[in-house]
């Protein structure tokens, strides 16, 4: 009897909640099965609350050359996510107390032309995108030159600067090459490529088996490729045809779906760092001599606002998003190779239906 009682007084909340639930279903399906059409590059989509998946589909191709159909074991590049990776190669390094995220960065590149100009940047200041360092890479005047340059390469011209943006640490000026830079810091202090002391320190203990990252001429088989939308037809723009594709530090790194949930649940049990790192690298830096009209936002490296800590990533034709909401346990995770970002349809959708 009382379990019955029980049936009655929740059975309705239980359908309830499965109508709410299949109706965001809906809704999403609708929206990505008009946005990918049948035949065309893909993606996979994956929303979470807690352990409960409230969404999951892949649709379209990974590659449309082998016709080979993306998953959600599909390995594709995140672009920009690769970042929050190479923060936490840093911060483990420091805490090894083989750097300080205060040093100078001349301490691990004392070649540059004018060491007066750079001697206030700190490896902070890269990791939050407040150094002021001019991106001096030439890259429309020499494309060809910069389809094959590697980490240390994209980070040479920063070496020309002859005068900063903005002195360190008061405003914000996003910077691709200041990334290439740190994995040059952590190959040269781990004793090893930056590449294998990720996967050591990062993808194995976080269970992302999956993962690679780009060292060279990359993807040549067994990933995504991505394309971009040129009139009616579609364009392979990745290794090849990207100029910068190949300096990995600041977007090299290839998960699948399967591999960025793992990261994110890694992050959330502290599988690869103790909970105090993780904290850290989720809490906004507020720099004293901050000027900017806009507070600060950044972690290391993450985007952070009040509801959510997330990064998004764009890299030739490739899209993808990780951000989740703490407060509601809930995360949006995805992949695309079609230069597409859908974020912003997926989490109006969310929000309308009550997530």
């Amino acid at each position: 009897m009382r379990l019955l009682a029980l049936l009655i007084c929740c059975l309705p909340h239980l359908l309830l909640a499965q109508g709410k639930l299949a109706r965001l279903q809906e809704r999403l399906d609708s929206f990505l099965y008009s946005a990918i059409q049948p035949g065309a590059p893909g993606g996979s989509f994956l929303i979470l609350q807690g352990k409960k998946t409230l969404y999951k589909r892949s649709l379209g191709y990974a590659d449309l050359r082998a016709r080979k159909k993306f998953s959600d074991r599909t390995v594709a590049n995140t672009g920009s996510i690769t970042k929050t990776m190479v923060a936490y190669g840093i911060l483990l390094l420091e805490k090894q107390g083989k750097l300080s995220i205060d040093d100078p960065i001349l301490k691990y590149f004392p070649d540059f032309d004018r060491p007066n100009v750079v001697e206030k940047i700190t490896i902070r200041h890269l990791l939050t995108h407040t150094s002021g360092l001019p991106d001096n890479r030439m890259v429309s005047n020499n494309p060809v030159f910069y389809l094959t340059a590697d980490d240390a390469q994209n980070f040479a011209p920063l070496k020309k600067t002859q005068a900063l943006k903005f002195e360190p640490g008061t405003r914000w000026e996003y910077s691709n090459p200041a990334f290439n830079g740190l994995a040059l810091v952590i190959e040269r202090l781990s004793g090893m490529k930056w590449q294998r002391f990720i996967q050591e320190k990062i993808f194995k203990p976080a269970g992302m088996k999956s993962s690679v990252i780009t060292d060279g001429a990359f993807p040549d088989r067994g990933v995504a490729h991505g394309y971009e939308l040129k009139g009616q037809e579609y364009h392979e723009l990745d290794y090849g045809e990207e100029p910068t594709f190949c300096a990995s530090g600041n977007g090299g790194i290839w998960c699948s779906i399967r591999d960025l949930q793992a990261y994110l649940n890694a992050l959330k049990t502290c599988a690869f760092a103790d909970c105090e790192l993780i904290k850290k690298s989720q809490t906004v830096w507020q720099p004293q001599a901050w000027t900017d009209l806009k507070a600060p936002f950044m972690g290391y490296s993450w985007f952070i606002t009040p509801e959510s800590i997330g990064h998004t990533g764009s890299q030739g034709g490739f899209r993808a998003h990780l951000v989740w909401y703490p407060q509601k346990d809930l995360a949006l995770i995805w992949l695309s190779n079609n230069s597409e970002f859908y974020s912003d349809k997926i989490l109006k959708v969310l929000k309308e239906e009550g997530f």
